[in-house]
C-alpha cells in the first residue's frame, strides 16, 4: 500500500468519524435535557477532525503553482 492509498484510507476514516459525531451531536441536542458540556466536547472534536481532514486533503491534492 503506497502513501496515497494510506492517506485516502485515513481520509475516509476521518470523514466517517466526522459524520458520526454530527449524528451524536444531533441526538444529544434532541434530548429533553441536552448535555451541553458533552455537546461542546463533541463539537470541539468535530472541529479538530475538520482540520485534520483539510490537512490530509491538502497532502492528496497539493497546490499547483502556475
Amino acid at each position: 500500500m503506497n502513501e496515497q492509498d494510506k492517506l485516502q484510507e485515513l481520509l475516509t476514516h476521518l470523514k466517517a468519524e466526522h459524520r458520526d459525531l454530527d449524528d451524536a451531536i444531533m441526538a444529544l441536542s434532541q434530548r429533553a435535557i441536552p448535555d451541553m458540556i458533552q455537546i461542546q466536547r463533541l463539537k470541539k472534536r468535530k472541529l479538530l477532525l475538520r482540520d485534520e481532514i483539510t490537512r490530509v486533503e491538502s497532502k492528496l491534492l497539493p497546490d499547483i503553482i502556475a
